[in-house]
């Protein structure tokens, strides 16, 4: 087999290289900067250029090589490529070719375009790797239009009851995208230290984001009053919101199609956003590789591979130890802020 699946992680021997291993290795090679995928402690890692800064932001002074996508490189007997994945920024499919077999591993992806990470383009393989993160169903998701519509008509009505909306997005890749979508005019955006600190990695490599202001502990929030607040899962209902006197609470995550989590959420308001693909999504991929073997990791992976091998492929479940798109925040320590 081109890969093989170890205690470390998914394992390629003719390159002597892991993707996203969870355990240190010497040499990784990584699809996308969540901590869940992208970790400390390895000798060298290979991602794209568009993922450095986050890397190196997150895990420090490593030994990292970047790449362009679709670029090729020859490492060992094997052939390596990345190509945008369409999940967050410099997010990547890899690519291994071994004695003219293609194996595709793809990270976390999604199909849609989202006007931030560089859009999905389908990789064709003899065997794809696939995440299942949201592979049922009754998991579809608005367009972005729909979804700019509701966020900023929450944020209005919230500002009208003289109240402060606070969203809670993930650090990376969500936060900025629903950044994106929000209207200035409303008011003022702040963001949490978590949630400022990657966005200002991602604007110093060049992409537009709308101006923001950090909350510090010397921030006066009192004429900031009915402002939207960015801040990760992990600040809501915590001592940190204290300080903004009446809010409205919402969280933003695919989870948020079903009622029993928006519950367990405790916010006021559930916005139905993911930056992984939902079930049109993960069917259409698959069906654009022209693989006839099909591994799943994380999710519903039971469900989906059930559902793959009623569909004609030879589909078999990867046991891995990637998060997917978790409830709780998967944002590292070091990120926090006031």
């Amino acid at each position: 087999m081109v890969l093989e699946f170890r205690d470390a992680g998914i394992y390629c021997p003719a390159a002597d290289a892991y993707i996203d291993p969870w355990r240190p290795v010497d040499r990784a090679l990584i699809t996308h900067g969540h901590s869940d995928h992208a970790r400390a402690g390895h000798g060298r890692y290979l991602a794209t250029e568009a993922a450095a800064p986050v890397l190196r932001h997150r895990l420090g002074n490593i030994t990292l090589q970047t790449t362009r996508y679709g670029e090729p490189h020859r490492i060992g007997d094997a052939t390596i490529s990345f190509h945008p994945a369409g999940h967050v920024p410099g997010s990547a499919q890899i690519r291994i070719e071994v004695a003219g077999e293609v194996w595709v591993v793809s990270g976390d992806y999604k199909t849609t375009p989202d006007g931030l990470s560089e859009p999905f383009e389908p990789v064709r393989c003899h065997t794809f790797i696939t995440e299942s993160t949201f592979g049922l169903p009754i998991y579809t998701w608005p367009s972005e239009t729909e979804l700019a519509a509701q966020v900023n008509g929450w944020w209005r009505d919230t500002r009208a009851k003289g109240q402060t909306a606070i969203l809670g997005v993930y650090a990376l890749g969500k936060a900025q995208r629903v950044l994106r979508m929000l209207d200035p005019s409303i008011g003022p955006i702040l963001t949490h230290g978590a949630v400022e600190a990657t966005t200002a990695v991602l604007r110093a490599q060049g992409i537009a984001l709308q101006d923001t202001i950090p909350v510090t502990a010397a921030l006066d929030l009192k004429p900031l009053a009915g402002a939207m607040v960015l801040a990760p899962p992990s600040a809501l209902g915590s001592a940190w919101m204290r300080r903004f006197g009446p809010v409205s609470t919402g969280f933003a995550s695919g989870w948020m199609r079903l009622r029993g989590v928006r519950r367990s959420r405790a916010a006021d308001r559930g916005f139905v956003v993911s930056d992984h693909a939902d079930w049109a999504g993960l069917n259409a991929a698959i069906a654009a590789t022209g693989a006839d073997r099909v591994f799943v990791t994380h999710g519903y992976t039971a469900q989906f591979s059930q559902w793959l091998c009623s569909q004609g492929y030879d589909a078999g479940i990867v046991a891995t130890e990637f998060g997917g798109e978790p409830p709780d925040d998967p944002t590292p320590a070091k990120d926090t802020g006031p």
